[in-house]
């Protein structure tokens, strides 16, 4: 297995620190909103990392953690520790406790988390479930010499650490360019290990501490539950590629500065997601939420599709034809192989040495693809070049559903209940009165569906057919 390593900047030979054992670590959401699909594309590929590791023999010890304190909306303007609390401005919008938003949003999280059928980390900790975690290494810190402090908080001087940035080049860190520079700091790459509260009233989120009542600030939490649960050298952290500028490069410089071992062998990073040729945005209405796609008829799986058709590196632009394109090849491999498993079982005949060798051909390449740096692009062209040879559809099901513990495309397990072919034929019939024009027949047709028990979605990629709760 080979995967890109942001920190030597080249494809390496994945060799773990302690094989079969791999400690892995995801930067999770900070959960004041709904995660957008934009998130949910950096949480594919470590659920694809995840499986692939499994497949190759690994017992992955997995983290994510939930960030729910000190994510400051300055981090959108280039400096991560100006701004206010994500969680306290979005308590004041939403009139409700920070604690209350962070549940809410956690549980819509988890929520997507599993509609795109990823599997729920070993442990998922919470920033305010460990403040003392967070304290005790900021302590460290400050008895190694690495921690000077301010008016608004403890702050970390990277003029003490040599290596600082040396993930993302010490040239893309610069001071917010947005914001008004903290002229306290001694160098405009410091970077806040500890803020305090307000001197005027008080935070709802707010701890104390030998240097004062405040927050933790957002780089040290993932340091902090990382090392707790996965040691104080690790195998591999994964993010998306805006981490790699800052919180990354911080995450490393307080980590190694406190323990004085080498952080993370791996770094892998996922590239943007970008919609209809563009970041997307709040203020653009198309910063889409997963529920979003599900409302206008789309399945989650079509979505988890559509990740795989573009490598993790490179950036993938968001259309919703493309969405649609994505859904019609999952409904096609779901179909297939609902329908091969349908079927009456019949004694097979031994596959003949020719087919047996194009099979195992299919399943090397398959293999090569997606142990070469996650090229599951080149995986799903193999497996389409697979489903089109003459190989029996029963090996061919059985060899889908082999990859679908890596895709975890829900093959021939999808919620939808598989449709007669009387139904399916019917609607074509309206589907094509509809295209005459004849609107009333098309009803007719309609109406004599659901006295059969189903009903007849428009969506943007055509008609779904769906089952009638409570019916046959």
């Amino acid at each position: 297995m080979r995967i890109y390593n942001s920190l030597s900047r080249q494809v390496e030979e994945f060799v773990p620190l302690f094989a079969p054992k791999i400690g892995m670590y995801t930067c999770g959401p900070t959960v004041y909103r709904y995660a957008h699909i934009g998130n949910f594309r950096t949480y594919i590929l470590g659920d694809l990392l995840l499986r692939v590791m499994r497949a190759n023999g690994y017992d992955i010890n997995y983290v994510m953690n939930i960030t729910d304190v000190g994510h400051l909306t300055g981090d959108n303007l280039g400096d991560a520790d100006a701004g206010d609390d994500r969680m306290e401005e979005a308590a004041k919008k939403e009139r409700r406790s920070a604690y209350d938003v962070a549940k809410f949003y956690t549980q819509q999280f988890l929520a997507d988390f599993d509609r795109l059928n990823l599997i729920r980390p070993t442990v998922m900790p919470k920033a305010t479930e460990h403040i003392s975690e967070q304290i005790t290494l900021i302590q460290k810190l400050e008895t190694n010499g690495f921690v000077y402090r301010t008016s608004d908080g403890m702050y970390f001087d990277t003029a003490k650490w040599p290596r600082y940035g040396e993930l993302s080049t010490l040239g893309e860190i610069q001071a917010g360019a947005r914001v008004e520079v903290n002229r306290q700091k001694k160098n405009p790459k410091d970077f806040a290990l500890w803020k305090f509260s307000p001197a005027v009233g008080r935070r709802e989120m707010e701890w104390d501490s030998p240097w004062g009542i405040g927050f933790p600030g957002w780089h040290i939490e993932c340091s902090a539950m990382s090392m707790k649960y996965l040691g104080e050298s690790f195998d591999v952290h994964l993010g998306a590629e805006d981490l790699r500028s800052t919180h990354h490069p911080n995450e490393i410089a307080q980590s190694e500065a406190a323990t004085r071992k080498p952080f993370v062998k791996y770094w892998v990073h996922g590239a943007f997601l970008l919609v209809d040729g563009g970041r997307m945005s709040k203020s653009l209405g198309n910063n889409y939420a997963v529920t979003d796609l599900a409302e206008k008829g789309f399945s989650p799986m079509g979505l988890r599709y559509l990740y795989l058709t573009v490598h993790y590196r490179s950036q993938q632009n968001f259309t919703w034809s493309a969405l649609a394109a994505a859904e019609t090849a999952w409904d096609k491999l779901n179909g297939f192989v609902q329908e091969v498993k349908s079927k009456k079982q019949e004694a097979r005949s031994q596959l003949s040495r020719e087919k047996l060798r194009k099979l195992d051909g299919y399943r090397k390449r398959f293999e090569q693809a997606i142990n070469d740096d996650l090229q599951f692009p080149q995986g799903l062209a193999v497996m389409w070049e697979m489903l089109k040879s003459n190989i029996p559809d029963y090996d061919k099901a059985d060899t889908l559903l082999d990859w679908d513990q890596i895709l975890g495309l829900k093959l021939g397990i999808s919620d939808e209940v598989p449709v007669p072919q009387e139904v399916r034929e019917m609607a074509a019939q309206r589907e094509e009165l509809r295209r005459k024009g004849k609107f009333v027949e098309a009803d007719e047709v309609r109406v004599k569906m659901e006295k059969l028990g189903w009903k007849v979605e428009d969506t943007i990629i055509g008609a779904k057919i769906k089952k009638l709760i409570g019916r046959g």
